[in-house]
């Protein structure tokens, strides 16, 4: 039989990766909810037509990258390769812009894109976004950048990620500045490798992000078409460069920074790894005042998002080595508070009882109970390698006269208590010590 393994591109995480991954995301979470954003959930498929209208036809995303099926009731369903659009669906769809526009909405999940996988580049991979609605100042778009650079602090993490910003312009920029490139990259068409030559006419504002060598050749000349800001766009962008200096928050401007989906106008950018073992796109965003009115066109909702890419975030945090993973995560990872353990089938019925009353009074801790049937000092050996706090050793002669074996490897000392005591000694065993 042909073995069975997991899909190309799509990867397992392990206990110790999603312990790592759950306070990478607790961090996030409690920063957004500093800042006033609520947790929005919404389906991983939707109709394919949500993502050709929002992502643009034309789009790698639309054009190649699709996971794209028919259901039973043939209707054309996509596994989302994004959350705004499913986001924005499921604002209008139940009503949350219909009394207030004003939403600082946040969501978390895999996302799904056919693509060749690589290191950071997975077919599943996990986004966090966030999605800020109602405002088109810049102002906003400064507070949405600074949040996530206070994340990168936390995380210890500032001085490997750098910013990149950039404006598109509004939409009529955009479409005149697309015309302007049709006609440069036209005249050079028969020397542009084939596979770009599709883009010269349908989406030509992505060649400026190419790595081909000749294309980017091509951006160096001097008749290479300058992208000319209309005044709203310039103060915007001017705007929030100003709040960003204030802020101390260091970036760069890229001219040529565009984002991979059509709805995006003026401002985008992107926070790019500056290591060499991981030189790619953690986090990435950037204006789509039009979104919303291209899905209902009843609604006009200026938006500012983004979405930070967990798996590559994992990885950039594994390579640095950062203080961060040392205090939280080989440190913690098999930390246990406390270790319960019965010897003999008289004690079960009060086992059960006690492990329960304890984690009613230490809801936060980590406790562990097990029937141990064979040699305790081979069990003690076995779990040498668990970071245990405290070990419970229940058996039936001591249960039988209410008593209790407790053994505090912080202090290296052991005792037998009374169980109606054993509340209080561990109460006092942890603020000792977990202050």
């Amino acid at each position: 039989m042909k073995k069975i393994q997991s899909i190309r591109g799509m990867n397992d995480f392990l206990p110790k990766e999603t312990y790592l991954f759950k306070i990478i995301e607790n961090y996030l979470i409690n920063i957004l909810e500093n800042y006033g954003y609520k947790e929005i959930r919404f389906p991983i498929i939707e109709y394919t037509s949500l993502f050709k209208r929002t992502a643009g036809e034309m789009t790698d995303v639309i054009q190649k990258e699709m996971y794209s099926f028919k259901d039973k009731n043939g209707d054309c369903l996509s596994l989302r390769p994004e959350g705004t659009a499913g986001c924005v669906r499921a604002c209008i769809e139940n009503g949350l812009f219909y009394n207030n526009k004003n939403q600082r909405l946040w969501y978390i999940g895999p996302m799904f894109r056919h693509e060749r996988p690589q290191k950071g580049r997975y077919r599943q991979f996990h986004q966090l976004g966030i999605e800020r609605f109602g405002k088109n100042n810049p102002e906003t778009d400064a507070e949405l950048i600074i949040l996530i650079y206070r994340f990168w602090k936390k995380l210890n993490i500032d001085k490997y990620i750098l910013l990149e910003i950039n404006s598109l312009g509004s939409i009529k920029t955009r479409l005149n500045f697309i015309k302007q490139l049709t006609i440069f990259f036209s005249f050079y068409k028969k020397k542009i490798d084939k596979k770009y030559q599709k883009n010269i006419y349908i989406n030509p504002i992505r060649l400026l992000d190419s790595k081909n060598k000749y294309i980017k050749h091509l951006l160096q000349k001097k008749n290479f078409p300058k992208k000319i800001l209309d005044k709203d766009s310039y103060d915007h962008f001017s705007k929030l460069c100003y709040f960003l200096k204030k802020a101390k928050v260091p970036f760069i401007i890229n001219k040529k920074l565009v984002r991979g989906l059509d709805y995006y106008n003026k401002t985008v950018f992107e926070w790019i790894s500056n290591i060499t073992e991981m030189k790619k796109t953690i986090c990435g965003g950037g204006r789509y005042d039009n979104l919303v009115n291209i899905i209902n066109k009843k609604y006009k909702v200026p938006a500012v998002g983004c979405a930070i890419g967990l798996d590559r975030l994992f990885i950039l945090i594994q390579n640095i080595n950062s203080k961060y993973i040392k205090n939280n995560y080989i440190y913690n990872i098999n930390n246990i508070n406390i270790y319960f353990i019965y010897l003999g089938k008289e004690s079960k019925k009060s086992f059960i009882i006690l492990s329960e009353k304890i984690r009613d009074f230490f809801p936060k801790i980590c406790l562990i109970t097990d029937l141990v049937n064979y040699n305790l000092k081979k069990f003690l050996k076995k779990i040498n390698k668990y970071n245990i706090k405290i070990l419970l050793i229940l058996n039936d002669e001591d249960n039988k006269n209410k008593l209790i074996k407790i053994k505090n490897f912080i202090k290296g000392t052991q005792e037998v208590i009374k169980q109606s005591y054993l509340i209080n000694k561990l109460k006092k065993t942890f603020n000792e010590n977990f202050k």
